[in-house]
């Protein structure tokens, strides 16, 4: 079976950017490709799960979504890793226009793009995780199976802040109520928790 480690992309990976969609706009964040090196290089599968409410708002299109992705893939090969799988959800139960508005199963906290992976990976939920910088990344992990990790980059310091202020935070830096299993400041923290059996 497959370890898996799924990835929120905007704030998770690269600097959030309202709506990205363009290449020249991509930008990582810092230790994100030597993270994602380390956990290739432990025999993980990387998965990327996003949500991209800018196609069913008309922003931009589907293409332009795959071909960003392509353009992740490009810029990670001189690092010698790679994302093995992009999915995303193009809908917006709100905002969206024509058959991109819709109330859909893969929007994250939903786990529709989870099994979508599921079709192409043989995923061994016990030793998978998803990691993100808001709580729906999180407890999108969770409602799969998998183990939730909030990071503190894009919204995730902001979310963390507001849950200790709510006296949320367990002992362990678990937050049930806000649905992650464990908190870390970036993508490189939380991958070194996971390698040195931390997360």
């Amino acid at each position: 079976m497959d370890k898996v480690v799924f990835l929120d992309r905007d704030g998770t990976i690269n600097e959030e950017v309202h709506y990205l969609y363009r290449p020249e706009d991509f930008k990582f964040l810092p230790g994100v490709p030597e993270a994602l090196k380390m956990l290739t290089d432990s025999g993980y599968k990387l998965v990327v799960v996003t949500n991209q409410a800018g196609v069913a708002r008309g922003y931009y299109s589907e293409a332009d979504v795959v071909k960003l992705h392509g353009y992740v893939n490009e810029l990670l090969k001189p690092y010698g890793t790679g994302i093995h799988g992009f999915y995303y959800c193009p809908h917006h139960p709100e905002h969206g226009k024509g058959r991109y508005k819709t109330v859909c199963g893969c929007r994250k906290p939903g786990i529709g793009l989870f099994e979508q992976a599921e079709k192409d990976f043989s995923v061994d939920k016990s030793a998978s995780y998803m990691i993100g910088d808001k709580r729906i990344d999180a407890q999108a992990g969770k409602n799969f199976g998998v183990t939730g990790v909030l990071v503190g980059t894009g919204y995730g310091a902001k979310e963390h802040a507001e849950d200790r202020a709510a006296g949320l935070i367990k002992e362990d830096g678990s937050c049930p109520a806000g649905g992650y299993d464990a908190y870390a400041e970036t993508l490189l923290d939380a991958v070194r928790g996971i390698l040195g059996g931390r997360i």
